[in-house]
């Protein structure tokens, strides 16, 4: 079920792409309703395969790669469109790529992005991946910054004049909120992502001691002489 949540947020998404470059501010405005509920359905899913127990590795990774898939759509969209510039997503795509890489290699180790089997070895990565309070503050970020970007795209089309879309947006205190959330996002993408690579690159350096340098098993003692004759 979990996984089902996941697959329609991603079919979501590319409906509301294709709403976007309608290049209706009607349209528009309802495709910023629409990219609200795909966030929202981000944090479902995962509350759903809690309560239902069906928790699994694969739902862990399929839901940070569908994670992956939305903002990087989003930011590729917005800077086709003009609104952003085009090293944000190429930022935000280099930084994914690297951490994804990274953590493919604990996957064949049994580890798992979270949970208690992860590659995270310090407090600071903790917190600033896994916590509550950093999780739900860089998701409140993303989710407000891309419902503002698809808002601000739909207050500068030609039927926009005249609409409460216009209005809002022609509010400076909007527009300034609305863009250091943008920011924001950026900045803890990459933040984020900091501690991971670095922890990451501190596992696989150990685990390749581990496999130049395997343990060495405990000796076998020594069989005792035997003595006598054997029995015939």
């Amino acid at each position: 079920m979990a996984n089902l949540i996941t697959v329609g947020r991603l079919l979501l998404l590319f409906v509301v792409v294709w709403l976007i470059y309608q290049d209706d501010a009607q349209l528009l405005a309802w495709c910023m309703l629409l990219i609200a509920i795909v966030f929202v359905s981000d944090g479902l899913d995962g509350y759903v395969a809690r309560r239902r127990g069906s928790t699994s590795t694969f739902g862990a990774v399929f839901d940070i790669a569908g994670d992956r898939v939305v903002e990087n759509v989003l930011w590729v969209v917005f800077a086709d469109l003009g609104v952003i510039g085009v090293w944000v997503p190429l930022l935000v795509i280099a930084r994914g790529s690297i951490v994804d890489a990274l953590r493919s290699v604990s996957y064949a180790d049994g580890m798992t992005p979270f949970g208690e089997r992860n590659m995270m070895r310090s407090a600071l990565t903790h917190w600033l991946t896994a916590g509550r309070f950093m999780r739900g503050l860089f998701g409140y970020a993303k989710a407000v910054g891309f419902v503002f970007l698809t808002g601000l795209y739909g207050a500068e089309q030609a039927d926009a004049p005249g609409t409460r879309l216009a209005d809002l947006y022609d509010r400076e205190w909007f527009t300034v909120v609305g863009w250091s959330l943008v920011w924001l996002a950026v900045a803890l993408t990459v933040i984020r992502g900091l501690p991971v690579v670095y922890d990451a690159m501190d596992y696989v350096r150990h685990r390749d001691r581990r496999a130049v340098n395997p343990p060495l098993s405990p000796a076998r003692p020594a069989s005792a002489p035997r003595t006598g004759r054997a029995p015939r």
